[in-house]
């Protein structure tokens, strides 16, 4: 994944292949322009604009505090961003660097990293810390997004 100028990832779609420009903020979800597909919606943020991206999100969002110094966070970087694919269209994964976004990491009261926490309308509704295999990873993130479906109800 790669970003281009305006902040957007470039991502390629999962079903047909095909590279699209996702923005960090959108009304509704991102869709291949190709073959209409959910695409992973994976984004940075940081303290000037964790609010737009994050709590104002369309979808529930699964946030990770890191730092690239952290070698537990470069662990569950591919974990998270395979989650983000196997549920794009449900899903915002935001990664937050700590070292940049002291702000989010205080509001978070964030004491280790990685702290991975999902958000459901810009309210914690669930927090992981410390890395963790995608064995673990996959049914915590099920389980938070269940209680938002039950939230949603």
């Amino acid at each position: 994944m790669s970003h281009d100028q305006s902040g957007a990832r470039i991502t390629t779609c999962p079903n047909c292949g095909r590279r699209n420009r996702v923005p960090a903020v959108a009304a509704g979800r991102p869709q291949c322009g190709n073959c209409h597909a959910a695409l992973p919606w994976i984004v940075d943020a940081g303290d000037d604009d964790f609010a737009t991206v994050a709590e104002q999100a369309t979808v529930p969002v699964l946030v990770d505090v890191w730092a690239p110094w952290c070698g537990p966070c470069r662990m569950v970087s591919p974990v998270l961003e395979q989650l983000a694919t196997e549920k794009a269209g449900d899903l915002k994964l935001v990664k937050v660097n700590a070292d940049l976004a002291p702000v989010v990491s205080r509001r978070f009261d964030v004491q280790a990293i990685p702290t991975l926490i999902v958000l459901n309308a810009g309210q914690p509704v669930a927090r992981q810390v410390g890395a963790a295999p995608a064995s673990a990873l996959r049914p915590w993130l099920d389980n938070a997004l269940a209680k938002v479906g039950d939230r949603q109800t």
